[in-house]
């Protein structure tokens, strides 16, 4: 990538990132053509190969940006401090939707690339996911109590259990062509954490 990409005023390197999100999001990686993101972008076709040389470099620098995204708005949430899980799933998904406010494409982007299978970019992509996941799994399951959860419970694979059934539900709504909408997402979860937790978590004794 061209280092004078982030020269740009924020706003712009913003909406060119925003278009490509949008547009890769819509169709497969082969079908997402350079002109339309530029076109998405408000800039020539030949200033968009000028920040990124090619296509696939735009694709993997916008799934690691969404990473990094990511990671920035979960910093700011405090969702790192916390010890309890359900506390720190609540805190990461008002961070994600203030992350969709401003880049409303981004979640529908990253599930969308998680699945490519093209071989250009597939393998890029899910070593990238399977580091990010790892250290995102390590983090989270850390400072957990065991105590806190039902007797003989194996913590690492309730904590994957839940985040493959979020994947799934983001996965079903883009599969059925939603819009994935702030106020819906943040009903939709509150409700699927208030089961987790009720199957998960030990029964106060009475």
């Amino acid at each position: 990538m061209n280092e004078r990409f982030y020269t740009l005023p924020p706003e712009k390197q913003q909406q060119i990132i925003n278009a490509g999100f949008r547009v890769f999001s819509q169709n497969s990686y082969k079908k997402s053509p350079m002109q339309e993101i530029a076109d998405e972008a408000g800039i020539s076709k030949s200033l968009l190969f000028h920040y990124f040389h090619n296509k696939k470099e735009l694709y993997l620098f916008l799934w690691d940006k969404a990473a990094d995204i990511t990671v920035e708005y979960l910093t700011r949430n405090h969702c790192y401090e916390c010890t309890d899980l359900f506390e720190m799933m609540e805190r990461g998904m008002h961070a994600k939707i203030r992350i969709m406010c401003r880049y409303p494409d981004i979640a529908a982007f990253a599930m969308k690339a998680f699945y490519e299978k093209d071989t250009a970019v597939c393998e890029d992509i899910q070593r990238s996911y399977r580091a990010h996941f790892d250290r995102k799994a390590a983090g989270a399951l850390a400072g957990l109590d065991p105590d806190a959860f039902i007797p003989g419970l194996d913590l690492k694979m309730m904590h994957r259990q839940i985040y493959l059934m979020s994947v799934g539900y983001l996965w079903e709504i883009s599969q059925r062509g939603e819009v994935l909408e702030a106020e819906r997402l943040e009903k939709d979860f509150s409700q699927m954490l208030a089961f987790w937790k009720n199957v998960y978590l030990r029964k106060c004794e009475k």
